[in-house]
């Protein structure tokens, strides 16, 4: 490489954007400034200037800086929003609905909640450098089946709302939609019926909310949703209820409550067909609505039409047990517009903290809290009766709804104490006991009551409820009893998975950044952790400004008028943005606009979330340059006259190109009286630099874990908020507690607690360190990919061969040349101490390398020089040098199982197989286990943690 020329004066001013103290983003970017000058020589580019103006279209650059504050200290960011939090009013919460206070265990927050090892790992499409948090998951669905007795669990959903909604379509696909009508308990949570609400209507799904002495199964129904314990705290035996829905052929489904499942009578044991909930007291914080693990358990026979990831175990190239996704995961890139759900995420880190509060306690530990939080219910029900108060529910695990004589009064004294309750309209109170719940006296004293000489009878021990034998006998639930022990198990998992703490983890469209410590700090500040999503909006000041002012800066960055943080994944924002699109067109009479175009290349839950919006998907072609063909998009408007409702456009393109036709192409659109949904997963590369709002999309998602620093956490958490034109914004979702407000998540800012990490990464960045981020990461991507252009072919490029944030390797021809598969390079480079790129996506038998900004020119050179390496041992094989079938390639990854056993029969050394490149000898990723036998997981499904007697004949 050629010595590289000091930087122009112009290039160091723009990268040295301050020093000192304040300089946040300076630690954020990766490449240093003196860094800058011999990276655009490799590109062939005088000055950053001339890189962004070369590659990003003139006509969608905005003029003016984004109107945002300097960027601040860590310090001073902290401060300020300390200042905005402590506005919380953290409260004793009795107001229940789904949502409890729980203790979680240090040993767990210090861990896994606030280890980057756990927290900045990617989705485990890459099982051989996944196994913990596999293996972690694995727990939790065993967790699932155990305590509601299904056949069967995923590993986790969004949150108990979307999870029912979720199992409403399962129902709907079973009955294959020959019939319309889904019936609901009124006894369901609230959130959840608005959630259902929104689902239900643009499919139309016919929601009959119903009491449970009224509801009945008919011809017409295809599925009855059941609260157990209801939302009111009352339990019944359901069973001769869902006897009768299957003879009338409808489904049974059943919200439920895991901690109450140590104690009552599981729903599988009463013929249930699913079984949703969240296991959100499991040691997952309030945080004013989320994030937290939903569950979804159902039969045997539904296991392929289950929604969103399944963890299976198979065998690895040395028959060892090794665990990997199964089945349908990510289903619907591969059924698109017919895919069941569109659900394409998890939330892996909160899943793994529920399983984990259950290995630390254990079943009979589980059991003990049960047993308290029961028992305290009992003494309160029996001093409010002694007192003549009525109940309305005569059996509960932890809810009572209290008839009060005066509840004005009550409900003053309430507020005087600091006690928030729940209030029903018509004057009732619901009084819910959690974990946490300490002395009842504040109850009594609220009430007027003394404590009781003896409690209330329980109305579970020994009734036809009581859940008889034991639970969770799997010895992972058994084995880690002293702290030490769990640490180390934690540890022992936590060095299995590759993270960000290893190397980076250059995904195309997936934008892992760094997730820097300072923004995951206040996570677990009280007063984030602490509020329930249902107390009093004046006890929620801080979220609420906090929520404003992140909503103004998103506002600002996209150009919209408004913009909505309720969705809690990128699917959910699709959703909610075709929503109000959908919505919107309907206020208008246009009730024939049913038609959304999509381009061949978008993303696979695109025509999802247009299917379930009740969209017909016209797909797009894309031209030989990977660009969305103005040809036949013309063709399709003019074959769907009056018909278009959207175009979902995903910009810069899935194929890592800035298409210079976006702005006619929006147009296109409008002129056919559609409006345009811009998928914003590639937004890293437009902050700062364009504005969606201003180019011509009318609805645009935000995926704040990838741009805007959320860690991805193995797989979720996420947040996926919408901005819209004001046109577009009186139909963005409202209140879950509205059923006609279209919400598409259970909690009013959906997962609230980790905003505080978008908030803190815009506020020390500033509007100045956001763009240089922006131009950085384009820079970071062009380097890289003119670095391997020697070695591989780069697919799709634009002005000058340039990329955007992404750029395609194109593989496709080493299957030819030497028999080789993209997943043999995908497979070594985890030899080399690397996850791979997306794996043939868009394009089959391609790598999309998508670096960001975060990461330094040493390592951008460390991950080339990997990549080059495995070149040449590509070309070793096709110039015979290598043997065809036995080869580092074909027999990667190279667990040290294999590198160190006695057997060793390739025509390699053992050295080149683990070492194979310099780097690795003073620092070495050890991949758990071989490559992994995908049609053996599948064929022989098993998704539960081995039993004593299976691990004792393994």
């Amino acid at each position: 490489m050629p010595e590289p020329a000091a930087p122009s004066a112009s290039d160091t001013d723009r990268v040295a954007l301050s020093c000192g103290e304040a300089d946040f983003a300076s630690r954020h970017i990766g490449p240093a400034p003196h860094e800058v000058a011999p990276m655009l020589e490799t590109i062939q580019q005088d000055s950053l200037e001339k890189l962004i103006d070369t590659a990003v279209p003139p006509a969608i650059r905005i003029q003016a800086p984004l109107a945002l504050d300097p960027g601040l200290s860590e310090a001073a960011a902290l401060e300020r929003l300390h200042k905005i939090m402590t506005k919380n009013e953290v409260r004793e919460s009795y107001i229940g609905m789904g949502y409890s206070g729980t203790h979680t265990p240090s040993v767990v927050r210090r861990n896994i909640l606030e280890n980057p090892g756990w927290y900045t790992a990617y989705t485990p499409y890459q099982a051989e450098i996944a196994q913990g948090r596999l293996e972690a998951l694995l727990n939790f669905q065993t967790l699932v089946v155990e305590l509601t007795g299904m056949d069967i669990a995923n590993s986790s959903l969004l949150d108990e709302a979307t999870a029912a909604a979720e199992g409403m379509a399962l129902a709907y696909q079973v009955t294959r939609r020959k019939r319309s009508v889904f019936l609901v308990s009124d006894q369901v949570h609230p959130q959840t019926i608005g959630v259902l609400q929104t689902r239900a209507e643009p499919l139309g799904i016919e929601l009959r909310i119903q009491s449970d002495e009224t509801l009945k199964a008919n011809e017409e129904v295809f599925g009855v949703l059941v609260q157990y314990p209801s939302t009111t705290g009352a339990f019944q035996d359901w069973t001769s209820f869902i006897s009768d829905c299957h003879e009338a052929g409808a489904l049974a489904i059943v919200a439920t409550d895991l901690l109450a499942l140590t104690l009552l009578r599981p729903p599988g044991e009463m013929g249930a067909d699913i079984c949703i909930g969240s296991a959100q007291r499991f040691g997952v914080p309030l945080g004013y609505g989320g994030p937290h693990a939903a569950f979804f358990a159902t039969r045997e026979a539904h296991k392929r039409l289950m929604p969103g990831r399944l963890v299976g175990v198979s065998k690895d190239s040395q028959g060892r047990p090794a665990y990997r996704l199964s089945l349908q995961t990510r289903e619907q890139h591969i059924r698109r517009e017919k895919a069941t759900s569109n659900i394409c995420t998890a939330q892996v880190l909160l899943a793994v903290m529920a399983s984990m509060y259950a290995v630390y306690h254990g079943p009979e530990g589980l059991i003990g809290i049960a047993r308290r939080v029961h028992g305290k219910a009992c003494e309160l029900a029996a001093a409010l009766k002694a007192a003549g108060y009525q109940l309305s529910n005569d059996s509960w695990f932890d809810t009572l709804t209290v008839v009060p004589q005066n509840a004005a009064a009550l409900q003053q004294r309430a507020e005087a104490a600091g006690l928030n309750l729940r209030w029903y309209p018509d004057g009732r109170c619901g009084v819910a006991l959690d974990e946490v719940t300490g002395s009842l006296q504040p109850l009594y004293d609220l009430f007027q009551i003394q404590a009781p000489e003896t409690a209330h009878p329980s109305p579970i021990a020994g009734g036809v409820l009581a859940r008889t034998g034991s639970i969770l006998d799997q010895p992972v639930f058994h084995q880690y009893r002293t702290e030490t022990e769990f640490m180390r198990y934690l540890k022992r998992l936590e060095n299995k998975d590759l993270s960000l703490t290893t190397s980076m983890i250059p995904l195309g469209s997936c934008t892992m950044k760094l997730n820097a410590a300072t923004e995951m700090l206040p996570v677990t500040w009280p007063e984030v952790g602490g509020i329930h999503p249902f107390a009093p909006k004046s006890q929620a000041g801080g979220f609420q400004q906090l929520a404003d002012e992140l909503e103004q800066w998103l506002a600002e960055i996209t150009g919209f008028a408004a913009v909505s943080l309720q969705p809690n994944a990128g699917s959910q924002g699709e959703y909610a943005g075709l929503l109000a699109i959908r919505r919107f067109h309907l206020s208008r009479g246009d009730h024939d606009r049913d038609v959304c175009l999509i381009p061949t290349s978008a993303h696979g839950t695109n025509p999802a979330s247009a299917a379930m919006t009740g969209m017909k998907v016209a797909p797009v072609k894309c031209d030989d340059a990977g660009n969305i063909s103005v040809e036949d998009l013309k063709k399709k408007i003019e074959a769907n006259p009056d018909k278009i409702a959207a175009l979902m456009v995903t910009y810069p393109s899935t194929h890592g190109v800035f298409e210079d036709t976006i702005v006619d192409v929006c147009q296109l659109v409008h002129e056919a009286g559609g409006r345009v949904y811009l998928d914003g997963a590639n937004m890293n590369a437009l902050v700062g630099l364009c504005r969606p709002g201003d180019f011509g999309a009318d609805v645009c998602h935000l995926n704040l874990h990838k741009t805007f620093c959320i860690p991805h956490g193995g797989g979720g958490p996420g947040i996926g908020p919408i901005g819209v034109t004001s046109e577009l914004q009186p139909f963005l979702p409202g209140d879950p507690l509205d059923p006609e407000s279209g919400a598409v998540s259970a909690a009013p800012l959906g997962s609230a607690s980790i905003l505080v990490i978008s908030w803190l990464y815009i506020a020390m960045m500033g509007g100045e360190g956001l763009r240089h981020a922006t131009e950085i990461a384009i820079l970071n991507a062009n380097y890289i990919a003119a670095r391997l252009r020697p070695f591989y072919k780069i697919l799709y490029t634009g002005k000058e061969d340039l990329s955007a944030h992404e750029c395609i390797l194109d593989l496709r021809d080493w299957k030819t040349l030497a028999g080789l598969e993209v997943e043999d390079v995908a497979k070594r480079l985890m030899d080399y101490g690397f996850h791979a790129p997306t794996m043939s996506w868009p394009v089959a038998g391609t790598l999309m390398v998508e670096p960001t900004e975060s990461e330094s020119m040493a390592e951008l050179d460390r991950f080339c020089d990997a990549m080059i390496g495995i070149h040449g041992e590509m070309q070793a094989i096709r110039n015979g040098e290598a043997d065809p079938e036995d080869n580092v390639l074909k027999n990667s990854p190279h667990p040290h199982t294999k590198v160190c056993g006695d057997d060793w029969s390739h025509p390699y050394t053992r050295e080149s197989a683990a070492y194979p490149a310099p780097w690795l000898k003073e620092y070495k990723f050890w991949p758990a286990v071989g490559r992994i036998d995908n049609v053996f997981g599948d064929r022989n499904l098993m998704c539960l943690c081995p039993s004593v007697e299976e691990l004792a004949e393994a």
